[in-house]
């Protein structure tokens, strides 16, 4: 099976230098624990960062307006904007701003959707989920993510988010030549880091499935349930996995059309590379898990038939003694041995001979 921290010989790599911007904590020094609602606001100029601080939508409602003005009063200029669980009056602020179409407003306010791109006029919408794996209870956690991209300004929402979760954040590259090219870096930027946000998960479900083929193979019963949850929570991961082939697909397509430079080809192409490597992970993984449960289901339909051979061969031992015991237990005057002084030692030691008899022949035919 391939190992899926390895990447693609001869694709290019995400830079190494990044900046929390939905992060739990504010990433900025002296900063405070960041709230339901909080909106993160980065800024850069020619690719470099701009000394900023967090803004705290519900005591600034105009911070938004702010930013994407500040964004449009010189050349080279960009800016991030995160949401942490945005509120309903943030996405109308959003929404008012951009004059947004209704049904992409309709879908920032519902959220909880399948990853998928579109685009309205000049509005690049993308949503995807990051996933995180709960060793302990064996499950993914799933946070979901609209992006939208206009121009250059580009604003992450963090739509839902597992309480429990580990999640780290997402990040953007701190790169001033990847931040020249504009909001588009920052969206492949932010889908390679989701991406790779799927090899932990793949690495943690690997190394349960090895746990359950020793289970199998041990005979522990309870391995089956085991099977089955592990079993959905690789669908779950597949169903989050599988369209972002679709949306990767839809961004190629609109090279010709926007105007997409060769450096952000290649550096879309190293995504679909690393989204390629996930998805034949999480199909491999599927089919192993399948397979167990096949086998699984052969070595308990195996050791029950081994047992009914021995319940049937016990029972076949006890019916030759109840047969004669039967027999002489008939209430009738006349019957053969009835008076006769060794009769009952010959009846019962005839039992004991035709069991023993039979035991006999089922141990050398291995039933019992």
């Amino acid at each position: 099976m391939t190992n899926p921290a390895r990447r693609t010989a001869g694709t290019t790599h995400t830079p190494h230098r990044f900046i929390d911007i939905l992060s739990r904590r504010n990433p900025y020094p002296g900063g405070h624990r960041i709230a339901r609602g909080s909106l993160t606001v980065s800024l850069f100029q020619d690719g470099e960062a701009v000394s900023t601080e967090e803004y705290a939508a519900a005591k600034t409602p105009t911070a938004l307006a702010e930013a994407t003005a500040w964004e449009q009063e010189a050349e080279g200029r960009l800016v991030v904007l995160g949401f942490d669980l945005p509120q309903p009056e943030q996405i109308a602020e959003l929404a008012s701003l951009w004059d947004l179409h209704p049904l992409l407003v309709e879908d920032l306010l519902k959220a909880k959707q399948r990853p998928k791109l579109e685009r309205y006029d000049d509005v690049l919408f993308v949503v995807t989920r990051a996933a995180s794996y709960l060793d302990e209870k064996e499950e993914v956690a799933f946070s979901e993510f609209h992006t939208l991209s206009r121009g250059n300004v580009v604003v992450v929402l963090c739509q839902v988010r597992q309480d429990d979760a580990p999640w780290a954040g997402q990040r953007i590259p701190r790169d001033p030549e990847l931040l020249k090219l504009g909001a588009e870096a920052v969206v492949y930027a932010f889908l390679d880091a989701l991406v790779d946000g799927y090899f932990p998960v793949l690495r943690g479900l690997d190394v349960d499935k090895e746990q359950i083929e020793r289970q199998v193979f041990g005979g522990d019963a309870a391995v089956t349930e085991r099977i089955y949850r592990l079993s959905q929570e690789v669908i779950d991961l597949q169903h989050a996995v599988a369209p972002l082939g679709a949306v990767l697909t839809g961004l190629r397509s609109g090279f010709g059309k926007y105007g997409t430079g060769d450096d952000l080809r290649a550096y879309l192409q190293d995504v679909t590379d690393h989204l390629t490597s996930v998805t034949l992970f999480v199909v491999e993984l599927r089919d192993s898990l399948s397979q167990i449960l096949s086998v699984n289901s052969t070595l308990v339909t195996q050791r029950q038939n081994e047992d009914m051979k021995k319940i049937s061969g016990w029972a076949a031992i006890l019916f030759a003694p109840t047969l004669i015991g039967a027999v002489y237990g008939m209430n009738f005057d006349e019957m053969p041995e009835l008076h006769w002084s060794l009769g009952y030692p010959m009846a019962v030691s005839a039992m004991v001979a035709l069991a023993v008899g039979i035991w006999i022949a089922f141990r050398k035919k291995k039933w019992m």
